[in-house]
């Protein structure tokens, strides 16, 4: 049984393709707390979904640095295909799949051996990468091709091309797993992909040149950076319509939210600079200066919310993720949850919540009485049990 460990995000890694560097920022206080040496000209960033590691695409160097978060090192440098630009961790953490742009391929990495266990062939310059909150497939944008490739997991094999917008780039998945929203470059639209019939089920106007794109963690909202417009469209996912248009900086690029959805983090690499959006407000409440370019095409906070494989129908996929209340927290399953058990333990096994949850998709988990701290969930169902963590902070 795989589980999630879950909490509010507090590292940011932004890298900075001309310095050869990750800037560590701490997201409570917006500040920098480290300078790390990574490879040639870095991009892509991924947060591993326990936090403990990063893995960086150096575009300049052919390879990928793995850092470990306990103390900002450097523990690994994985060759990989040429090019590389995005690449996301899977969400149980054993794999990370990479885009190597120059080479029309996906290198797949065993995280236990850093060892590239798999080469996958795709399209025309494949950029922008997400893996399904169930970890069975990974969807790649590709750039010059106009279309997605979805790799099946299980095989390492192309299961669909998906042709969408004018030269897609960045990609995310929401967190139930049942939508993709692709930002395709020179169409200035975000296609939303249906994942059961690998088909483009909207297509939603948006600023000029959109770049980075990331969903939120309830799944309520969508945040574009648009590079040629200079602004982040946000867009309500119940509806596919424009709900705000935020105007913010030249040549935005990559986007990512905190875990919590309270804030949008934007990079700009042209003044070396990082957005912090209030999500609420829609409105810049912050902005960090980096000694240089800011970039960090990808998921760069965590750790996210991932969903939770499981081995029965019931149980099929389940994800859990922080509310902006503290200690509030919304578990979400795939298929209806039947005559299910849910219990909350602090770190010493005494029971601090209990819920019965019978015929439904969606329960809601409130600790908030509870002091900050770590604690354990146990759902069962009669059947089997799901484990895993909750960090309230």
């Amino acid at each position: 049984m795989l589980a999630s460990i879950v909490g509010k995000g507090q590292t940011a890694y932004i890298t900075n393709a001309n310095g050869s560097t990750v800037t560590v920022i701490n997201v409570s206080t917006n500040t920098v707390t480290a300078t790390i040496p990574v490879g040639h000209y870095p991009e892509g960033v991924s947060v591993s979904s326990d936090g403990t590691k990063v893995y960086i695409a150096n575009w300049g160097d052919n390879n990928v640095s793995v850092i470990n978060t306990a103390n900002n090192n450097v523990i690994a440098t994985i060759a990989v295909g040429s090019g590389p630009r995005g690449l996301s961790v899977s969400p149980d953490g054993t794999k990370v799949y990479v885009t190597n742009g120059s080479a029309n391929s996906i290198s797949v990495i065993n995280t236990s051996t850093n060892i590239v266990a798999a080469t996958i062939t795709v399209g025309s310059y494949p950029y922008g990468i997400a893996v399904s909150p169930n970890g069975e497939n990974t969807y790649i944008t590709n750039l010059t091709d106009s279309s997605v490739s979805v790799i099946n997991t299980s095989t390492n094999t192309v299961s669909a091309t998906i042709t969408i917008g004018s030269q897609p780039i960045g990609i995310c998945v929401s967190p139930d797993g049942t939508k993709i929203y692709v930002a395709n470059q020179t169409s200035n639209t975000v296609s939303v992909i249906d994942p059961t019939t690998n088909s483009v089920s909207a297509t939603i106007p948006v600023g000029t040149h959109p770049w980075g794109i990331s969903v939120t963690p309830d799944g309520s909202k969508v945040y574009v950076a648009n590079q040629g417009s200079n602004t982040i469209s946000v867009i309500n996912t119940s509806n596919n319509t424009i709900l705000n248009t935020i105007n913010i900086g030249t040549f935005l690029e990559g986007t990512s939210v905190d875990p919590d959805g309270s804030k949008l983090y934007v990079t700009n690499p042209l003044n070396h600079k990082v957005y912090v959006i209030n999500t609420t407000t829609n409105s810049v409440s912050d902005s960090i200066i980096l000694g240089s370019t800011a970039d960090a095409f990808g998921n760069f906070i965590g750790p996210v919310n991932v969903g939770i494989p499981s081995l029965s129908n019931e149980l099929a996929i389940l994800s859990i993720y922080p509310n902006p209340n503290n200690g509030i927290f919304t578990l979400h399953s795939k298929t209806p949850l039947l005559n299910s058990q849910l219990i909350i333990t602090d770190v010493l096994g005494r029971e601090v919540y209990h819920q019965s949850i019978n015929n439904s998709t969606q329960a809601t988990i409130d600790i908030s009485q509870c002091s900050n701290g770590v604690y354990f969930y146990k759902l069962n169902n009669g059947k089997e049990t799901a484990r895993g963590k909750l960090v309230k902070e």
